[in-house]
């Protein structure tokens, strides 16, 4: 184990005990989002730790082994703790450095999953809720929550879309590879010569954005005016530097009020107002963001913009990303996607590993 990583696993050793401190202090307790966020870190943590302190038993055993190889009774057993313990120190040594890859907070959010008929007409539509099917049996072998959010049925059965709402533990982190356009080849039910036909779907995965936080305005940022109110309000309003004008310097969002006789009443609510202009500003951009990440993620719902082909003739699923084939196609439209799933964060993991390597 290279010493830069031995002393970042020494750091979390000694935050795990901070974060045991802090978990048992009433005024953390007290307060619910700090104290969910430092369970959070602490369930993480002690994960790593514990493989840590596994790590480092078996490399004492492993020593202590060494140190007996030259016994003439106990040689040829010592050999065979070296062999075994080298071999389990790999295993946790790699175990430990998929540990501290970096995680993205959104992979333990609910998410939105979107299934839309894409090329292919009738047969696309009846794959679409086919697909809808196979994820919501493989949600309830995970045993997360599911809710329909909206659904816009074909005639023949099927959806052109359907959107779903899935709550549970790293719902989105499972998910998220699903994106893309899904190609079935089958004879479709409105064939009647028995021929192949080709269509595809396309699917969007999307993280659930948290709630809306109450905005905090930093005061750095802020450039507060006062001026003479103008207009009716009796004498002392047109006499005095009432009225508030407060101008968000890092946007150039602006607000005033000069309707209360009170400069302090008058900052209070221009402070409002400025608050709820940042969050329709915010809620703005998240949509926004959110239309470009779906159109990037759903592609083009033609045939050959595909991330997965589903071969019913062969029994086949084939995920072109990873270069994945299984044999076992009944299973997984019947929500076995376990193997699918850890097969794709395999190789994510795989490719983060391999890009920490390469900044070392």
């Amino acid at each position: 184990m290279k010493d830069s990583l031995r002393q970042q696993l020494q750091r979390l050793s000694l935050r795990l005990t901070e974060l045991d401190a802090n978990l048992s202090d009433s005024t953390v307790v007290s307060d619910i989002q700090r104290y969910r966020a430092l369970s959070r870190e602490q369930a993480e943590v002690s994960e790593v730790v514990s493989l840590f302190q596994r790590y480092c038993q078996r490399e004492a055993d492993c020593a202590t082994a060494k140190e007996l190889l030259g016994d003439p009774d106990l040689g040829v057993m010592a050999q065979e703790e070296v062999t075994q313990a080298q071999a389990d120190l790999e295993q946790l040594l790699a175990s430990l450095q998929t540990a501290l890859l970096p995680k993205d907070p959104d992979d333990e959010r609910p998410a939105f999953l979107e299934i839309r008929a894409g090329t292919g007409g009738d047969e696309s539509a009846l794959f679409a809720g086919d697909l809808a099917r196979m994820y919501l049996r493989f949600c309830e072998r995970q045993g997360w929550r599911t809710e329909v959010m909206s659904e816009s049925a074909s005639e023949l059965g099927g959806y052109k879309e359907i959107v779903l709402r899935i709550e549970g533990a790293q719902v989105y982190g499972a998910l998220r590879f699903e994106s893309g356009g899904h190609r079935v080849q089958r004879v479709p039910a409105t064939e009647s010569q028995g021929r192949i036909h080709t269509s595809a779907c396309t699917v969007a995965v999307m993280p659930e954005p948290e709630e809306s936080a109450e905005v905090t305005l930093n005061p750095a940022e802020l450039r507060i005016d006062t001026f003479r109110a103008s207009g009716a309000g009796g004498q002392h309003v047109n006499k005095t530097d009432s009225a508030i004008r407060i101008t968000h310097l890092p946007t150039g969002l602006v607000a005033e009020c000069q309707d209360d006789r009170s400069q302090h009443r008058n900052k209070a609510k221009a402070m409002a107002v400025l608050a709820a202009r940042l969050r329709e500003k915010d809620r703005s951009e998240r949509a926004a963001k959110e239309a470009a990440t779906r159109k990037s993620l759903i592609g083009s719902g033609d045939r050959s913009d595909r991330i997965r082909t589903y071969n019913f003739p062969q029994g086949r699923l084939t995920d072109h990303r990873i270069n994945l084939t299984l044999y076992k196609l009944g299973q997984v439209m019947d929500g076995d996607l376990s193997e699918v799933v850890a097969a794709l964060q395999g190789a994510r993991a795989a490719e983060q590993l391999a890009a920490l390597e390469g900044s070392a």
